[in-house]
């Protein structure tokens, strides 16, 4: 493995000199401030309408998704959100925890749960997706290849490396966001105790596995699974890049399953065999904090292998491909 070391040196230097490494940082650095000015006109709109009262505000909510249910208006699958979403409100309620108390950590915890199905995969299928399809655009992979490695090492170099880069986008995003919401809404939080453990059988939620956590754990058990959906994303855009020559291309393939996948999750809650799409088990931190699966009968052990298994046939598919194909031509 001593000579592979050369290799990932390489690479990371070419990634480190890519334009789009620094559009992601600079995107970061600009919607952030914008969802952090969003959320502090809407906590100074509650706290107007109640007062500060955090617990008025909670009921407030509660009722207004209860009165929902009546609706005819609303379709079948939002009651069911609705039903989940007020039974942990409650429950909230009841042992006198605010979920969203205002803060920096808070206000990250929230961002990054959001980030975690669509923005966050976006970030990182723009540096992915051009790592062998560009070095065929402009020619660069026939003066690699020609070098005296074998192709899979060669390969594996670029795989290294990208999970680094998407490690460090991974962090940077956190830190960016705590850092910019922390000086609007305060640093502090870490302490603050989220419930986890909801379990969500049908419309109704089990609470007898339900515990408290401080924030900082939630948090970490958070990133570590937007990591893991970070690099299974990496992966898939990694193959994409090996199978078609064209940037341009793996970026149109992989934003179109992206975006298809935000809407199935929303869509596919009568097709079971939804489930079994990588597009749709993004969102495992919504796991952890009781959320309603986008199909019933999935769960964090289910959506972890459905995109192990899409994961490992990506790596299969793009070292199979990359040594056996004739690259050069």
């Amino acid at each position: 493995m001593s000579n592979i070391m050369p290799l990932i040196r390489n690479e990371t230097i070419k990634m480190v000199k890519k334009k789009r490494l620094y559009i992601i940082f600079i995107v970061l650095a600009i919607l952030v401030p914008m969802f952090t000015y969003a959320q502090m006109k809407s906590a100074e709109n509650n706290r107007d309408k109640f007062g500060g009262d955090w617990r008025l505000e909670l009921q407030q909510a509660i009722t207004d998704n209860q009165n929902s249910l009546g609706s005819d208006r609303v379709p079948e699958e939002y009651k069911k959100y609705r039903t989940v979403y007020i039974q942990q409100m409650q429950y909230y309620l009841e042992n006198d925890i605010n979920p969203k108390e205002p803060g920096g950590v808070t206000f990250t915890r929230e961002f990054m749960n959001n980030a975690v199905g669509l923005f966050i995969p976006l970030l990182i299928m723009a540096i992915a997706s051009d790592l062998v399809s560009g070095e065929r655009t402009t020619g660069t992979i026939k003066m690699l290849l020609t070098r005296p490695v074998k192709r899979w090492k060669v390969l594996l170099s670029k795989l290294i490396t990208l999970i680094m880069f998407v490690s460090i986008i991974v962090v940077s995003a956190y830190i960016i966001c705590y850092g910019i919401s922390g000086a609007v809404f305060g640093y502090k939080g870490f302490n603050m105790p989220i419930f986890t453990g909801f379990k969500v059988v049908g419309t109704d939620v089990d609470m007898s596995a339900v515990h408290a956590v401080d924030q900082w754990l939630y948090m970490l058990m958070q990133a570590g699974l937007i990591w893991f959906v970070s690099v299974i994303v990496a992966m898939l855009a990694f193959m994409v890049s090996v199978l078609v020559r064209s940037t341009a291309a793996s970026i149109v393939i992989m934003m179109a399953a992206l975006i298809a996948g935000t809407i199935l999750t929303s869509m596919a809650a009568s097709w079971q065999s939804a489930k079994y799409l990588f597009m749709v088990n993004l969102e495992l931190p919504d796991y952890l904090s009781g959320g309603l699966p986008p199909i019933e009968g999935m769960n964090l052990g289910f959506s972890l292998i459905v995109l192990s298994v899409w994961g490992v046939a990506s790596l299969i598919v793009s070292f199979l491909v990359f040594t056996k194909r004739d690259i050069l031509n």
